[in-house]
């Protein structure tokens, strides 16, 4: 579907631009919580980007669509994300805003008024979630008794924090890290990416960023998975919490880069699997190192054979008629490859499993 906001954003008078992208990333923002806003919502919002329908009038006219029409699903939530979309453009578009908690909390207010029971409420309860690219596990957010002065406290530190003398890359990682923590404290039962992206935007201008591109209208599922992937750890299994993907986001939304966003890459079972082909490729090394410490004179095809024998085997228990299968050599150089093997502490001899049985060596 061709995106009904691009020449509005791409080459329109400034405030047709501006118009276009407040609705675009108002739009696009629904997606953190899996909404899509309807037709009908496109077509309010292109008739206000022409000037044909003041904001008013655009929510008149959704007000009444939704008053006169029949909602047959209640899991439906087209008119959440519609009433959203046109209230997140409004905010966008207006030039008032204050670096307090006060105005987080009243942007959530404004946003949800009439569809969450708990609009501008802080919340009383703790919370988990699900997240896919933790593999079901959750984020721990802020607990319920603490969060007002959670919240007060990051706010506190923002303040006195100083830009001055920053580079801009260490302006984008301490940008991550607050936006991060902001967002993990998870003030509000509901609603939380959407508040925390729109206020991030209303801040980001007043340090004189002005985001007005499609990065947070076509990635915005990306910019919540970062957010997760920024408060999880897993320390077992090397999962650390990290700011990375974070700050790919924001170099492309500040600094119009063109780093790839892939949610994909965020999922923990992308970071288990680099983190054993990095463990495989330090053991294939520990190998090499440990051949050549006991004998620095080893043929390349010698060393070859040991690393292809690891590839193939490190799980595994074997003999000399394996090693034979795998490397292609004959039973008299396998035997000897074997016995170099142990001489290094690169195998060791198992029992049980009859006789003449190896396995590599885990450290």
């Amino acid at each position: 579907m061709q995106d009904p906001f691009k020449e509005y954003i791409m080459q329109s008078e400034p405030s047709k631009r501006e118009k276009g992208y407040a609705w675009h990333t108002a739009i696009g923002l629904q997606a953190v919580d899996g909404l899509k806003p309807s037709t009908y919502l496109i077509h309010i919002a292109i008739k206000n980007i022409e000037g044909d329908i003041t904001l008013d009038e655009a929510q008149t006219l959704l007000n009444t669509y939704y008053e006169e029409s029949q909602k047959t699903d209640i899991n439906d939530r087209t008119e959440e994300a519609d009433k959203v979309s046109l209230r997140i453009a409004r905010i966008l578009l207006e030039n008032a805003f204050s670096f307090t908690p006060n105005e987080y909390i009243s942007i959530h207010k404004k946003l949800f008024y009439g569809i969450y029971s708990h609009a501008g409420k802080i919340r009383d309860y703790n919370i988990t979630k699900k997240e896919w690219i933790l593999n079901g596990n959750t984020v721990l957010y802020g607990s319920a008794t603490e969060l007002k002065a959670t919240l007060e406290y990051d706010f506190s530190l923002e303040r006195q924090f100083s830009y001055k003398g920053l580079s801009i890359g260490e302006i984008i990682t301490h940008l991550a890290h607050f936006i991060s923590n902001l967002w993990q404290i998870h003030v509000f039962g509901e609603g939380n990416t959407r508040t925390t992206a729109i206020f991030f935007i209303k801040y980001l201008k007043t340090l004189g960023f002005h985001a007005t591109n499609d990065i947070f209208a076509k990635n915005a599922l990306y910019f919540r998975n970062a957010l997760v992937r920024a408060n999880y750890t897993d320390l077992k299994n090397g999962i650390h919490e990290t700011t990375e993907y974070l700050e790919l986001f924001l170099r492309n939304l500040l600094l119009d880069e063109n780093n790839i966003l892939s949610n994909r890459e965020m999922h923990i079972s992308e970071a288990f699997n680099k983190l054993q082909k990095l463990d495989i490729q330090n053991k294939k090394l520990d190998i090499e190192k440990k051949l050549n410490e006991f004998n620095h004179n080893l043929s390349a095809k010698t060393i070859l054979n040991a690393i292809i024998l690891f590839t193939r085997l490190k799980d595994s228990i074997f003999g000399r008629s394996m090693v034979e299968n795998v490397t292609g050599l004959k039973s008299s150089q396998a035997s000897n490859l074997i016995k170099l093997l142990l001489n290094s502490n690169v195998i060791e001899p198992v029992k049980g499993h009859g006789k003449g049985k190896y396995r590599f060596i885990q450290n």
